[in-house]
């Protein structure tokens, strides 16, 4: 008996972006897994016609055997948008629509009637300004799972980059990075990368917070006053811990040869590296959650959106990472 495919919730992120482009793409070849996007039909169809895709839409049975999605074929859990989209032209009013393709996603997750979810980019700036209080995916999934702190992980290839913070301005970072915080951050970066990435003694090299890890103190105190003192206690609980060390010499080949992933303190320390060596293939992941979510390592790039030039790869890189963590066990 062949093992069931993994149910996959696709969510079509922005309509005016390049989410919907990025689904009809995505379904031009077949995968391993059931798709099952969750956006607008018509949106749906028009951005494929528009992009010269042949897409057949096909309504979402949850009782129905799991199978492979075939090429040309989406599964669709309907959610209708709140008003006209124009490729390229953000629409306050379909904020709420962007919000309820999440909750569905997610709620469909913690149901078990999805294995895993895969969000196409969303428009941070356009939910703000509809009213709606968002920060971003990482942190809205985290409250509608009730879970708690999320970890935001970007992986590339073998490049692991994970984040003490995430989307805050920089003037606030340092008052962030609180020893509990920082400590909650390293348990569930230990653990899921031994439960999701199987590596049963995680290496985690921690980058300190200040230009050359403070300079003993002249620099800056954060790494004397929070980030040592977090990094001796859980080394002496088993943690295989390197740091901290300066954030401009900690991604050369020498040293990422000694480490399965980085803890970088905020969003622009880590994160550049990471995307010139893998943009456009990366995968975002989000840690801590109770079900698997991965996402893409981009925006919603509406000047693409209609055009044809989006580029669907790091939305494979997505599904396809989805597929693995979702079969690597129950969370």
């Amino acid at each position: 008996m062949t093992e069931p495919v993994p149910r996959l919730a696709l969510t079509a992120g922005e309509p005016a972006g390049i989410g919907p482009d990025l689904l009809a793409m995505l379904a031009r070849s077949a995968g391993n897994a059931q798709r099952v996007a969750i956006g607008d039909p018509g949106v749906l169809e028009r951005r494929a016609r528009e992009l010269g895709i042949d897409l057949t839409l096909r309504g979402f049975d949850p009782e129905a055997p799991r199978r492979a999605t075939p090429a040309g074929t989406l599964e669709l859990l309907e959610q209708p948008v709140e008003a006209r989209v124009v490729p390229g032209q953000l629409e306050p009013a379909n904020a709420g629509h962007v919000l309820a393709l999440l909750a569905a996603a997610a709620d469909g997750c913690l149901e078990g009637r999805f294995d895993a979810m895969v969000t196409a980019p969303v428009h941070k700036g356009v939910i703000h300004r509809a009213g709606h209080d968002f920060t971003g995916h990482t942190e809205w999934l985290a409250e509608r799972a009730g879970s708690g702190r999320p970890v935001m992980m970007l992986v590339a290839g073998d490049l692991r980059v994970a984040l003490v913070t995430t989307h805050l301005p920089l003037r606030e970072v340092p008052d962030a990075i609180s020893a509990p915080a920082l400590e909650r951050t390293l348990h569930i970066l230990d653990h899921d990368l031994r439960r999701d990435f199987g590596l049963a003694r995680p290496r985690i090299a921690v980058l300190g917070l200040n230009p050359h890890a403070g300079e003993g103190g002249v620099l800056g105190q954060e790494e004397q006053n929070v980030i040592e003192p977090v990094l001796n206690r859980l080394r002496e609980r088993g943690m295989q811990l390197v740091g901290p060390l300066p954030a401009d010499t900690a991604f050369t080949p020498r040293a990422l040869a000694t480490a399965d992933a980085v803890l970088a303190m905020y969003h622009d320390q880590g994160l550049p590296v990471l995307k010139h060596a893998g943009f456009g293939e990366a995968v975002n992941v989000t840690l801590g959650l109770p079900f698997v979510r991965t996402s893409v390592d981009h925006g919603t790039a509406l000047d693409l959106a209609g055009t044809g030039h989006a580029d669907p790869g790091s939305l494979a890189a997505a599904e396809a990472l989805a597929c693995r963590l979702a079969a690597g066990g129950a969370r």
